[in-house]
């Protein structure tokens, strides 16, 4: 066994770059991938699970503690992988996380030398029983998985039912069944298909020519209520059926004016030559237009008429079977049986007449076959505003599915309870029963660009409202069919087959762990995080069909409410007012207070020489000191802190802004003894010690914004060594007190790399300072540097949906960069950054965001009412270029801006008190105005300019190339500044 007193790798360093190359690729495998057994939210990429687990689990053999017996065994194993293995301990350390790095690459999971390897290196390591990983918020699977693969034994809770589920097959049904389980969901889950197309069949006809349907493509519908119309509006975003570059269809509208009657809309399919003879769509954010009368029906009548339809999703017949509102079938989708190229042909008499047959079949069933739990409310400011639908009238999980899709999911349900099959097959074709129901609501879209399919239902982890909508046969050949997923899922099973067995799993509430104490040697959790995914309401949408598919199963119910037919939602650790617990709302104070006590139940079943790690990805700094304080009052020490690339700096979210790229993987320990600290001693430990973390971190090319969170952990160890840290008076210390301490020191080593000593010392009046406009441009640019993760994968997150249709009014897209408020008031106050004093100069704030402006937006600011081009005109004529006298031309002594305050949802204004009495042109001014005079060929002007900083002194040019370092690639300012700086005379 590893000795209490040695360190673990992960403790002393770690393969950021590698490991994080490999996590950014995971995203993009999907074949085979344990991920595709079910959809489950926010995993943690597999890579970065299994890495840091070896690293917990294995001592550095440079500690002095390290047994000589691991050093030996470990030397035998590693010499069976690639890599040269020095004599030295330091060698033996290298080697070790070199073999960590490369067996984080997914093409090594099924190599049975690494996996001989991986798991040889943890029995020596743990040489008496194999350690006992646990972790509480178990979700998708991805830690316990990784620990099963590594030979360990797992312990995998979670409150939600439908993780369990996932969580079971994924480990103990599938490792104690192997590969032949995958060979038994083939057959078995081909006999269910088949006999359900049996029973189906009438509502699935096939063409004349013998082609078959696999897609249905549907807008709902809304009455023109101006004067005189009465049209029927299809609600549509696209009229693009197939947008490939050599296959272009489309629906072109076709208007009919009968007499006496409202105007009927029409559609034909024709071949598209170009974008602009494509009509647009007729909603747009909820408002639609009427393609007759071009009236705008507001987004308030669109929903009441949607409200009275159920949301529309169903067509309304008359008494003889024809059709008379509700949903408006578009285009079918057809295929040949061979799965030749997608046809669309427009809908005919024989499709309505299956659809209304469904309708009464639906009309027919038993009270309960179908699900009539209600579905998320939505709304609030937390998880619920992820929900839309209800306002749109769907008010159960029903409500979400046209009609033959209903009857398409409980025949499915109903051919799998038939079958003779044992309990670990009938899971696994529940869970590909669940996956179709994700292909088969009414919030499903057609992605007609480059990929003809569907596109599922969690396109994002909301149920946003959708107006157009494809209805997918279950039986066709085309995507999100039956037989598609039985092999996805069959894949994932092959894949997981190679793990272990010993494993439990159970349902539990992580504030109440039924794990005894002292039981785990690992404690290893990626929590929720406020309200940034709703699980429980997410899963509901899955659990309701799961129930009906295995009815009684010992985990598809709420333990600790036995009268809720949905899954737990009182204990849940989720930031979501709109819900109430103890009679009060669950605001972030108590999802706060939830997490703290999970920290405390870790840290009560974990041995005292066990080792802990908590992932956190949260963007502001209130998060962050929110479970660092939890985790310190629950009774742990932070002992390292690793940033790790799980995401694609491709990604929308990212763009301009602050959003994190890693999830900093925090090291913890228990605290075993309570010592006081002396608050001098802490603050004289944190500069060394924070500047030694961004030295190490940033030659692993982590940068900006997470490395200022991860250098938060290192900073945390000092102070959560004690039970409590007091001043020389006795005063205690408070964690975020301390933290102000660590983003002054974070802040002031940015500083001093990117401008010079003399700006990190500028609050005490350094000579040779720059403005603090400088030094505020200077760390908002650093900290919206993003880490390399140095893969090519393509982005598969959830981030934004065009199709939303949710919101009033499209968001105008706004130049410049972007950071949260606190995140730059954090960096700013310490260091004598007043933001109030640069508000409407160089930033601009709204709803709890700081934006830097754009330079093109600073012309009229810098030269007052007469353009760039007339100040040019005006240096050129005198040769002569006096900033103090043309730049702010209208300010005044008493032109103190109006700036706006901080505010959550919404924007207040203050009054700046401290402002500059005089507006004296900085030199980020006369950089801006430099980069103007650039942007309007002025060049003349622009050379009298740079003569004029010449002769000044060096400060010009010293910031204008550090902001050239520090500007983004290809933005539009770092192109102006180095075309500016090309000009400087040499």
């Amino acid at each position: 066994m590893i000795p209490k007193d040695c360190k673990r790798l992960a403790e002393v360093d770690f393969p950021i770059a590698t490991v994080s190359r490999h996590s950014a690729r995971e995203k993009s495998i999907r074949h085979g991938h344990p991920s595709t057994l079910h959809l489950w939210w926010a995993r943690r990429p597999l890579a970065a699970c299994r890495a840091m687990l070896l690293g917990l689990l294995l001592p550095d053999p440079c500690d002095e503690h390290c047994p000589k017996e691991f050093k030996t065994k470990a030397r035998e194993l590693l010499r069976k992988v690639p890599g040269k293995l020095g004599a030295s301990d330091k060698d033996l350390r290298d080697s070790l996380l070199r073999f960590i790095g490369n067996f984080a690459d997914w093409d090594h999971t099924a190599n049975q030398t690494f996996l001989e390897v991986g798991r040889g290196l943890v029995k020596v390591a743990h040489s008496q029983d194999a350690p006992l990983v646990v972790d509480p918020f178990a979700g998708g699977g991805s830690i316990p998985l990784e620990a099963l693969r590594l030979g360990c034994e797992a312990f995998a809770s979670d409150l939600n039912p439908v993780a369990c589920l996932i969580l079971k097959v994924m480990l103990e049904d599938i490792p104690r069944h192997g590969p032949q389980l995958a060979e038994e969901l083939r057959q078995v889950g081909a006999k269910v298909k088949q006999a359900a197309e049996k029973e189906l069949a009438q509502f699935y006809p096939s063409d004349p020519d013998g082609a078959r349907p696999i897609a249905y493509l549907w807008a709902r519908t809304v009455e023109c209520e101006a004067v005189g119309c009465g049209a029927e509006i299809p609600l549509m975003h696209s009229f693009w059926l197939c947008k490939k570059a050599k296959r272009r269809q489309a629906l072109r509208l076709c208007i009919e004016r009968p007499k006496g009657k409202p105007p009927l809309v029409n559609f034909e399919i024709y071949e598209s030559k170009s974008d602009d003879d494509i009509s647009q769509g007729t909603v747009n954010r909820a408002n639609a237009t009427c393609p007759c009368c071009q009236n705008v029906l507001p987004a308030s009548r669109v929903r009441t008429q949607l409200v009275a339809q159920r949301g529309g999703a169903d067509v309304v017949f008359d008494a003889k079977g024809h059709r008379i509102g509700g949903a408006r079938l578009l285009a079918v989708v057809t295929s040949q049986y061979d799965g030749t190229r997608r046809e669309y042909r427009l809908p005919t008499d024989r499709d309505y007449a299956a659809v209304r047959a469904a309708h009464r079949a639906v009309a027919e069933m038993s009270k309960g076959a179908l699900p009539d739990e209600p579905s998320p409310a939505g709304g609030g400011s937390g998880a619920g505003r992820a929900f839309s639908v209800q306002k749109y009238g769907m008010m159960t999980f029903g409500d979400l599915f046209p009609a033959r899709s209903k009857i398409s999911l409980v025949q499915l349900a109903r051919q799998i309870n038939l079958g003779k099959t044992d309990g670990a097959l009938r899971e696994c074709l529940a869970l590909v029963l669940s996956k179709q129901a994700d292909y088969l609501s009414s919030l499903c879209t057609w992605h007609y660009h480059n990929r003809e399919k569907v596109n599922h239902t969690f396109a994002r982890q909301g149920l946003p409202f959708i107006t157009d909508f494809v209805e997918v046969v279950f039986s066709g050949n085309g995507s999100g069919g039956w037989d598609g997923l039985i092999d996805w899922t069959a894949m994932a099973v092959e894949s997981a087959s190679l793990l272990g067995s010993d494993s439990s799993v159970q349902i539990a509430d992580a504030c109440a762990s039924p794990l005894p104490d002292d039981a785990s040697s690992v404690w290893f959790t990626d929590p929720p995080y406020y309200d940034a995914v709703p699980y429980s309401d997410l899963s509901d949408f899955f659990f309701v069909w799961l129930k009906r598919t295995l009815p009684k199963h010992p985990l598809l119910r709420d333990p600790f409410d036995p009268k809720n037919p949905l899954t737990p939602k009182v204990r849940e650790a989720v930031q979501d007012e709109v819900k109430m617990a103890d009679g009060r709302p669950k605001d972030r104070v108590f999802f706060e207070a939830t997490m703290g006590k999970a920290f405390a139940e870790g840290r009560r079943v974990l041995k005292d020489d066990g080792i802990g790690c908590v992932v956190f990805a949260h963007k502001t700094t209130e998060g962050w000191e929110a479970l660092l304080s939890g985790m310190i009052r629950g009774g742990w020490v932070i002992t390292a802190s690793w940033p790790i690339a799980t995401e694609m700096a491709t990604r929308l979210r990212a763009h301009e802004s602050a959003a994190l790229a890693t999830s900093v993987h925090l090291v913890c320990r228990p605290r075993t003894e309570k010592e006081t600290g002396d608050w001098s001693q802490v603050l004289r430990e944190l500069p060394k010690r924070v500047g030694d973390w961004m030295e190490r971190l940033q030659a692993e090319k982590v940068r900006g914004a997470d490395l200022v969170f991860a250098c938060i952990g290192p900073a945390l160890e000092i102070f959560s060594r004690y039970t409590k840290v007091e001043t020389a008076e006795g005063r205690e210390v408070a964690l975020a007190e301390y933290l102000e301490k660590v983003w002054e020191v974070v802040g002031r080593s940015a500083l001093e790399q990117v401008l010079g000593t003399a700006e990190a010392k500028a609050r005490n009046g350094a000579a040779g300072a720059l403005e603090e406009d400088a030094r505020l441009t200077a760390l908002f640019l650093w900290t919206l540097q993003a880490t390399e993760s140095n893969s090519s994968a393509e982005d598969t997150g959830d981030d934004e949906d065009e199709t939303d249709d949710d919101d009033e009014a499209p968001k105008k897209k706004t130049k410049g960069f972007s950071l949260v408020y606190d995140v730059a008031r954090r960096f700013a106050q310490p260091l004598g950054i007043h933001l109030e004093n640069w508000e409407g100069r160089i930033i601009e704030t709204d709803k709890g965001v700081v934006r830097l402006l754009a330079v093109t937006e600073r012309a009229k600011q810098l030269f007052g009412e007469e353009s760039a081009q007339a100040i040019a005109s005006r240096v050129e004529k005198e040769r002569k270029f006096d900033p103090q006298m043309m730049l702010f031309p209208q300010a005044t002594a008493d032109d103190v801006p109006q700036i706006k305050g901080r505010g959550k949802g919404r924007s207040a204004k203050t009054t700046a008190t401290s402002a500059p009495s005089q507006r004296a042109p900085t030199t980020l001014d006369r950089i801006h105005a430099a980069m103007l005079l650039q942007a309007g060929g002025q060049s003349n002007a622009l050379r009298a300019l740079l003569k004029t900083e010449q002769e000044r002194g060096p400060d010009f040019l010293r910031l204008s190339n550090a902001l050239s370092a520090l500007y983004p690639k290809d933005c539009d300012e770092k192109r102006l500044l180095d075309a500016m700086l090309l000009a400087v005379p040499r």
